[in-house]
Order: C-alpha cells, then structure tokens, then sequence
C-alpha cells in the first residue's frame, strides 16, 4: 500500500523507515552474484562483514554472515573472490541502510566461471565485436604510446625497456592502475577514457604479467571489453602469458602474446629501419646507375650515327646533289627556251606567209574609197569622179574613177 503524504501532514522518519523495512522484508532470500571486497573478520566476533561488488556494475551491498558460514567456504573468502551467496536483504531502520543477512556462501569455481566466459564471449561474438573488419592498423610511428599497467610492475618495465631500446626517442604516457582486485575493472576503464581522449595518444597497450585465471578475470569483464570497442584509439591488449586468453584479446585492435611482444609491435625498431633504409639508398643507387649506365650506351649509340659522326659529310653530299639538280634544271629551261624559239620562229614564219602584207608583197592591192575606207571589192560599187585610195606594199596613192 502506498504512503499517503502531503506538505502539510508530511510522514515521520520512522514511519517510512518502517514501511522500506516492511517492503523488504518481503523480498524473502535470493541468491546474488558478486565479487568480495572489504572481508572483516574481527576476533571474538561470531558475525563476518564484507561488501558484494557487481563486477560490471558500480554498485555493492553489505553484507553479514555468520563465522561458522564463513569458515565454511574456508581460504577461498578472499577480496576479490567471486561468489554466490544465498541470503535475506534486510533493512535497518536506525541507520537507514540495507544489508544482506547471507546463510550459504558458494565459491563460483573455475569451471564455472569458464562457462561465463564462454557465454559472454559467444554473445560479444555474436554482436560482431571480435571482428576482423572492426580493428584498425595501429600507425607505423606513434608520436605517444600510451600504457596502462600495474604500478611498479614487470609488465610496466618490460614494454618501456623494449620500447625504447628499439626507438629511443618513443615517449610513454603511463597511467598506473590495479590490474587486479575489484578495484581493477573501473580504474583501467578511466584511465582508458582518458588517454582515448589525449589526441597526441596514437596507440593504448593494456598490459598485465601472468596470474591465474582469477587475476585476470577483470581483463574478461564486459564493462572493460565494451570500453576497448567504444575507443577511436587504437588498442593492443598485452595480458598474461601466450597461453592467456582473456576476452580483451578478441576486442583489441592487435593482440600480443606477451608485453615485451607489445613493446615489438607499437613501435619500430630503429637498428632495423636504419639497415632496411640503408638497403633502399643502395636499391636506388643500382637503379639510378643503371638507368644512367643505359642512357649513356644510348647517347654512345647516337653520337656514332653517320649523321652525327660526321655531319658535314652528308650536308657535302645534298650540296652535290643540289648542284646537279640546279644544273639539270638550268640544261631543262636553256632547251625549253631553244624549244620555245624554234616554235616562234615557225609561227612567225607561218603568220607572215598568211598575212595581208605578204599578199601585197606579190603585187596586190587593196582598193578603199577615200571616203569611208571601205575595201572595194566590185566595179560597180564605185562611180565616176569617185576618190579611191589604193594599198600597196610599198605605200598608199590616191586615185580617181573614170568613165571607160
């Protein structure tokens, strides 16, 4: 039933203590899944105290039990243990807060905890994120690596001494977290976050030295895994031995087998580009002298060409043919000239025997009328008394016409 309050009639404190507890206390025993932190085990105390973190979650409860519960599950009550308890929430009104009164402890073994993994790795399978297509190539040249490892750790030392033995001038940004315990999950998660976040970070190596499966379950938790698929940074997981293979392997962009390995695969190594740069300058020398020794057989080639051994040898040979073609040509013209003269000659020849003064030249004569110079050509076209003018080859004399 639900509180009835207004501003006016507000309810008092331990009235609503009273129904949360009364809520609760309906909720009858459940079992709950979680990881132990904060283990107190007083002496002279029969009750346990100890807090349930969700491993994906930011969340715990309290929790209480018996001494005679805890001893049960014996050493492996730990921080940091996985667990299943089976016990009744209760709330306490005078301090307003809840608990978990616990009867059963069960250690979750590693057979169960591999089922776990199996079926939120066929989930995140399923989802795509262990797809080739989704990882990205890490640059050839990073301009900052970041690191994200345990403080102090060999892990740590492995991938900053390797690093810089291969490129020296490589710098390291290094953050410093838990990498295991239930404080691992959430710090790695921030300090992730927050590299992803530094544009000059062009590469993030999560490394951690070998442990039992139990050390490196926060690299298999789903918060971590989603963490690494949401980066636009490239990731390299670096975890735990080449026989380690926690679910942060799948998601990274690159997987090394071991942290040193890590070191090999972000960032060059300088001894080995030196050599490979040294190969190419001597690949491209041999080429350029080749392509030069080439060009030269070929200048060789040409320059001992007739045309350019001795190029005034063929500009003497086109001067004599140039000669006997003007000569030739001068002989053409001199004949068609004699040939056009003898033509004229003929044709002068033929006009003259054709023409009037020829005619005249034998003893004929042209008679005109003095008048109009009209050729008279019959008797009658004339009169008596009529002036003629007659044409002969010597000249011209006038005339007259008389009655016969």
């Amino acid at each position: 039933m639900a509180l009835t309050s207004t501003p006016e009639q507000p309810l008092p404190v331990r009235t609503v203590s009273r129904a949360v507890g009364d809520w609760v206390h309906r909720l009858g025993r459940v079992w709950v899944e979680g990881q132990v932190t904060q283990l107190v085990r007083r002496p002279g105390m029969g009750t346990v105290f100890l807090t349930l973190r969700d491993p994906v979650a930011d969340v715990s409860l309290r929790v209480t039990c018996s001494r005679a519960v805890s001893d049960a599950v014996g050493p492996a009550l730990v921080d940091g243990a996985r667990v299943v308890v089976w016990g009744k929430p209760s709330f306490h009104p005078a301090r307003g807060t809840l608990a978990l009164a616990v009867v059963e402890i069960r250690p979750l073994g590693a057979g169960a905890l591999l089922a776990r993994l199996e079926q939120l790795k066929a989930t995140l399978a399923a989802e795509g994120l262990f797809a080739a297509s989704r990882k990205r190539r890490p640059p050839f040249l990073p301009s900052a690596v970041g690191l994200i490892t345990g403080r102090a750790s060999a892990a740590e030392r492995d991938v900053v001494e390797n690093a810089r033995r291969r490129w020296p001038a490589v710098r390291i940004v290094l953050r410093e977290v838990a990498v295991q315990g239930p404080l691992a999950v959430s710090q790695v998660i921030d300090a992730l976050r927050e590299l992803d976040g530094r544009a000059e970070v062009e590469v993030i190596v999560i490394a951690r030295g070998g442990g039992s499966m139990e050390d490196l379950l926060p690299f298999s938790d789903e918060a971590l895994v989603r963490a690494v698929v949401a980066a636009r940074t490239p990731v390299v997981s670096a975890i735990g031995h080449e026989q380690d293979a926690p679910l942060l392997d799948f998601v990274a962009d690159v997987r090394a087998s071991t942290p040193t390995d890590a070191a090999k695969r972000v960032v060059p190594d300088v001894g080995e580009q030196s050599v490979a740069v040294a190969q190419l300058r001597a690949r491209a020398r041999r080429v350029v002298e080749h392509r030069l020794d080439r060009e030269e057989r070929r200048l060789a080639d040409m320059r001992g060409r007739p045309v350019l051994a001795a190029p005034a040898r063929d500009l003497a040979r086109r001067s004599d043919d140039v000669a006997a073609l003007l000569a030739r040509s001068r002989r053409c013209v001199h004949h068609a000239l004699d040939v056009t003269a003898r033509d004229l000659v003929a044709t002068r020849a033929r006009v003259r025997a054709l023409s009037p003064a020829a005619t005249l030249d034998r003893g004929y004569a042209v008679v005109q009328r003095a008048a109009d110079r009209a050729v008279v050509r019959d008797p009658a076209e004339v009169g008596p008394g009529e002036r003629l003018a007659i044409r002969v080859a010597g000249g011209a004399l006038g005339a007259a016409v008389t009655e016969d």
